[in-house]
């Protein structure tokens, strides 16, 4: 007999013994028992080979080992359905901020529990759910995926990948809401975190576990600050992640194509919610790039997180609170609005060595209008965080950039983490800052100025023009300390304005090939020693002499 005629034969010798089971009244205890049994008791046809009377006898078996039980599950109805938001009705045992999953296979979050129905933010598009449809709960709470293999790719809140890159090869996932550190595993911030920029790092130094808020109008160079502070982690062994909320698409690629120009998406993560994207998303972008970034800080490293921006994410929370019928309160920001910042903010901490040792910096960034630091939502992140740093639009339109405005901006506890090196050589640089301001509004009346009022204007312009930097250069700590205290020290003072930038690019570029070993000493361990003034001095004299016979022979 050949195969085909044994597959006939075994068929309906099974066809026959199944008829003969369904005339036979089987109870609810024993059904699964009962089969086995009567397959166990099929006798295969004398011409069938053994193979196929051994697959009978393996049905058997493995029949008998089935286990009958009952499944109960939670459902839901859709009650309502629109704009990213959804009402349900049932599900009596659900809690807040679990999910739920819908027909069409969206997920969403149940954010509101009433008596007769609830509300859910939907995490993906709402086509094909309509009302009627049963929505059941997963008996879980939300969580994003973590691990190495996240640093260079792009990923939405979800944690799903949006690079082309493939999957990501995650090592767990973590709960997105989390408990942010206890005091008692709390240290003081005692270790800097340069940014690259001379302003910053001199006048308003951040330390790792900070929260230094950014603040500005639009287009005044915001973006550009954190993406500077990024780059210049290259070599301090600092994971970074960049969370753009709400941004266009094409702001937030080319801050993705700049880093990866200068190498670093290999340490970056960057978390993406576009406009377009449901409000629910936006919401959950910078609780999951925290989340993502916490792995870290349990592996005991040093982050950075940028919020680009905080803004955009509470017009979203906003948005969604009035979908979801939360009575509105000052400018229609819910009430809960400042805890939304709060919880998120305080998640940023140095941690101390008990507790690992590892460190999240927070650089949230907020947007104002017309210099205005006094409206809801930036006056809020100002009480949440440990400084600001505020970006002035009049002195970006002239030229200033950093646009940084000294006399608003302030570092609370960055100063306790500055290298003994840029402190020796920035204590007088903002009270000379200071006195320019209060000196050059007067001097805009024309009034007749005296000589020494003069020479304070001239050295005060000489300050601003060696406190602007071209974006995206950041330099090292080295460098930055080596071109203030040349300005300091007066080495600049008969160097015209124009000629600045020339001036520092020639005295980095003798400093760094006349010294490597000393600009790696400064960047290491932060000290101005007597050896590396001397070597300050020797290259200052050195380039400001070439610079003059240059001049004098030109």
């Amino acid at each position: 007999m050949d195969g085909k005629s044994d597959i006939a034969a075994l068929l309906e010798v099974l066809r026959k013994r199944i008829g003969r089971m369904e005339k036979v009244r089987v109870t609810e205890e024993e059904p699964v028992k009962r089969i086995s049994q009567r397959l166990l008791s099929i006798k295969a046809p004398s011409p069938l080979k053994p193979d196929v009377s051994q697959l009978i006898q393996l049905l058997g078996e493995k029949s008998s080992q089935i286990v009958s039980r009952v499944h109960l599950q939670d459902v839901g109805t859709v009650q309502h359905i629109g704009s990213g938001v959804a009402t349900l009705s049932g599900l009596p045992l659900v809690r807040t901020d679990e999910l739920v999953t819908f027909p069409t296979g969206v997920q969403g979050l149940v954010i509101n529990l009433n008596h007769y129905h609830l509300d859910v933010i939907l995490l993906g598009d709402d086509a094909g759910i309509q009302g009627g449809d049963l929505v059941t709960a997963n008996d879980e709470r939300m969580r994003v995926p973590v691990g190495p293999k996240l640093l260079g790719r792009a990923v939405n809140p979800l944690g799903e990948p949006l690079d082309n890159l493939g999957p990501i090869e995650a090592v767990g996932s973590n709960y997105l809401e989390q408990d942010a550190p206890s005091i008692i595993d709390r240290s003081p911030v005692n270790q800097p975190l340069h940014t690259g920029l001379k302003i910053i790092d001199g006048l308003l130094p951040i330390g790792r576990g900070q929260r230094e808020l950014i603040l500005g109008d639009r287009q005044t160079g915001k973006t550009s600050l954190a993406v500077d502070t990024i780059l210049n982690q290259h070599d301090s062994g600092v994971r970074c992640v960049y969370v753009a909320i709400g941004q266009k698409k094409s702001t937030t690629l080319s801050v993705i194509e700049t880093l990866r120009k200068a190498g670093a998406m290999e340490y970056t993560i960057v978390v993406l919610s576009g406009p377009d994207d449901p409000p629910a998303l936006r919401y959950l972008a910078p609780f999951a790039g925290c989340t993502m970034a916490e792995y870290f800080v349990d592996m005991g490293q040093d982050v950075l997180i940028v919020y680009d921006d905080l803004s955009k994410h509470a017009d979203a929370y906003r948005e969604l609170s009035l979908l979801l019928r939360r009575p509105p309160g000052r400018e229609a920001y819910p009430g809960d609005i400042f805890y939304l910042h709060s919880r998120l903010l305080e998640r940023a901490a140095k941690l101390s060595e008990a507790a690992g040792g590892g460190s999240l910096t927070a650089l949230p960034i907020g947007e104002i209008q017309r210099g205005n630091l006094s409206s809801y939502i930036p006056t809020n992140l100002i009480s949440i965080s440990d400084g600001q740093i505020v970006l002035d639009a009049d002195m970006f339109n002239l030229g200033f950039k950093p646009a940084v405005d000294i006399g608003r901006s302030v570092s609370r506890v960055g100063g306790a983490a500055q290298t003994a090196a840029m402190r020796s050589v920035a204590g007088k640089l903002r009270l000379e800052l200071a006195q320019f301001e209060e000196v050059a509004r007067f001097a805009r009346f024309g009034t007749d100025l005296d000589e020494a009022t003069q020479h304070q204007i001239e050295r005060g312009s000489r300050l601003q023009k060696v406190l602007t930097q071209p974006v995206h250069q950041p330099l090292s700590q080295a460098l930055q300390v080596l071109i203030l205290f040349a300005v300091t020290e007066g080495y600049m003072d008969e160097i015209g304005l124009e000629n600045i930038a020339a001036f520092e690019d020639n005295l980095i570029s003798h400093f760094t090939t006349n010294h490597p070993h000393l600009v790696h000493e400064i960047n290491r361990h932060g000290e101005l020693t007597e050896e590396v003034r001397q070597a300050f001095t020797d290259s200052l004299e050195d380039v400001r002499n070439a610079w003059f016979e240059r001049t004098d022979r030109a």
